[in-house]
């Protein structure tokens, strides 16, 4: 699979019928953190700064980075499964996971 920056992945599951995986449950993200890839999930805080949620690591959301503007989460697979997401710059470029409701 190609990596993709978050708006492009974002854009290649709209166009598939679906967008960026949302996490409802510890199951769902103990699965894909299972995956054992940093991946793009559909949660960001480009809309209003700061407003985060669920399984960070340790210290983060930390908008750190050299441009400190990280406004996409990943999930990392070198952390705890449930303290797994991590902000990122939006720019930079990871696999990423599309969720289609049925």
């Amino acid at each position: 699979m190609t990596e993709k920056t978050w708006e492009k992945s974002r854009k290649d599951c709209l166009e598939r019928g679906a967008d960026l995986v949302i996490i409802n449950s510890n199951k769902e993200q103990e699965f894909l953190f299972n995956l054992k890839k940093a991946v793009w999930i559909g949660l960001t805080d480009s809309v209003k700064e700061g407003t985060w949620k669920w399984y960070w690591y340790d210290k983060q959301p930390d908008n750190a980075g050299p441009t400190q503007n990280e406004d996409c989460a990943e999930i990392r697979n070198d952390q705890l499964p449930l303290k797994a997401w991590n902000d990122l710059s939006c720019d930079s470029k990871l696999n990423w996971i599309c969720e289609k409701a049925l």
